[in-house]
């Protein structure tokens, strides 16, 4: 029996809500109406925004449901919401309070995937840590399905999934807070404030991060960042297996940073050095923590050499202190992933010397504080645009140890940013879009901004000596 069979007879004979008809959500509602279920597609967008998909998909016999007010109009047996709708909000309430049921794509996939998950999840660092993990895996000889909150949709590949294979899934708060999933393994890298303008609060945040290994048994591993207090402190309620990482301490059980460079993967009390951090390819002490994450996920299937050649070649992921050119003897990073004061900060880590920093977008409701030592300690010159600029630029001039170092520029826009940071560097400096913040206030998420920064840094014309 395909497990595709399972979910189709789960789903048999009930009115089914898409809500969302993105990029990862197109080929599951067509799935779905292909095996003669009955489907509705719901969206914000128009006929005219959506384009051709709207035809293909009423083709396939799905009702569409769009426009601002479709929320208002929800009818049906189940809702398979998108990962970035909040699971409390009224309308899904309403659905639930009038007998309706509220799933997601990932809550299907951890129901019938035949293989072992491994999950993880964190405020910081959870796409590089899962795309590790893929890596690491697939270095070893097996195949590997990734996807989850990164972006791709799993269920349609149920049934090319083997027992023998490995899922890698990213997975965000958002869609933690309405699962009660138990992958084989799980991971927390760090858990930070974010995404307070959508969670109630930061408690709300935290216990959605939890159920990522709250239901998971004694066969178990689950995987926590020692260096992060809240990660530490979910310790004692792991059922299963407990390995730690930590790239400021030893650990008895995980993998660990040496005070010599050395990354030690310990089993038991027993150490395994694996090799020197200046072999990683990836920039920054934050990847060393995302390598070791990794490395903790992996260590029942993944050997010593494996490992360091993976950590040799893999160069990072998109949008994530990427260097998109070295331009006049200056190096552009686009580094847009950094939507929170705590990414900000490790990409600035990244750095040796101080850099030019365009930074700003939307408010998520974050303290810029925390930020600002580092602002002052790693930054030449700070370039604010969007709607956090004014929080940013109060938070700096209000830290102790800022004496007008560094100096703060204002752009309308990112095009500005570029414009301004590019007749300010000079041969040697490097320029980062790091922005600490989201973008919705200008873009539909930061891969649009960051692809946007690469194409206006591309445009970039080199100067002619004189």
């Amino acid at each position: 029996m395909k497990p595709t069979d399972g979910l189709y007879r789960l789903l048999k004979g009930k009115e089914i809500l898409f809500v969302g008809i993105g990029v990862s959500n197109r080929e599951l509602i067509a799935m779905m109406a292909d095996a003669g279920l009955s489907v509705t597609a719901c969206d914000r967008r128009s006929t005219g925004e959506l384009g051709p998909v709207c035809d293909e998909l009423q083709t396939k016999g799905v009702r569409l449901l769009l426009g601002e007010n479709y929320p208002q109009q929800f009818e049906g047996d189940v809702l398979i919401r998108t990962p970035g709708m909040y699971f409390h909000q009224p309308a899904l309430e309403e659905f639930r309070a009038r007998g309706g049921i509220v799933t997601s794509e990932m809550e299907l996939f951890f129901r019938f995937c035949p293989c072992p998950i491994i999950a993880v999840t964190g405020s910081d660092g959870k796409t590089t840590t899962t795309t590790l993990i893929s890596k690491l895996l697939e270095a070893q000889g097996y195949r590997v399905h990734l996807g989850g909150n990164i972006g791709r949709a799993l269920v349609p590949e149920l049934d090319n999934i083997r027992p023998e294979d490995f899922a890698a899934v990213e997975l965000s708060s958002f869609q933690l807070i309405s699962m009660r999933c138990a992958p084989a393994v799980s991971v927390v890298t760090n858990v930070t404030p974010n995404h307070l303008d959508v969670h109630r609060n930061m408690e709300e945040y935290i216990e959605a991060k939890r159920n990522i290994f709250l239901h998971q048994d004694a066969f178990s591993t689950t995987v926590l960042g020692a260096d992060n207090p809240t990660a530490a402190s979910f310790a004692p309620q792991v059922r299963g297996r407990c390995l730690l990482f930590s790239v400021e301490h030893p650990v008895a059980h995980g993998a660990y940073l040496g005070e010599d460079g050395i990354l030690y993967r310990v089993n038991n009390g027993v150490e395994t050095p694996l090799f020197h951090r200046d072999e990683i390819r990836l920039p920054g002490l934050h990847n060393v923590a995302n390598l070791l994450a990794a490395i903790c996920a992996t260590s029942q299937w993944v050997e010593p050499e494996t490992i360091r050649r993976v950590a040799r070649e893999f160069a990072g992921v998109e949008h994530r202190i990427e260097l998109v050119r070295t331009l006049n003897g200056v190096k552009w990073y686009n580094d847009s992933i950094a939507t929170s004061p705590t990414r900000c900060i490790s990409g600035l880590k990244s750095f040796p010397n101080k850099v030019i920093l365009i930074a700003g977008g939307y408010d998520k409701h974050l303290s810029y504080d925390p930020l600002a030592p580092y602002l002052v300690e790693k930054v030449k010159l700070l370039i604010l645009t969007g709607a956090t600029a004014d929080k940013i630029e109060s938070s700096l001039r209000n830290c102790p140890s800022y004496h007008g170092q560094p100096e703060i520029l204002r752009a309308k826009d990112l095009a500005e940013a570029v414009a301004l940071a590019h007749r300010a560097a000079k041969e040697g400096d490097v320029v980062t879009l790091s922005p600490a913040s989201a973008s919705f206030d200008c873009y539909p998420n930061f891969e649009a901004r960051g692809r946007h920064f690469k194409e206006l840094v591309a445009a970039l014309e080199e100067s002619t000596p004189a």
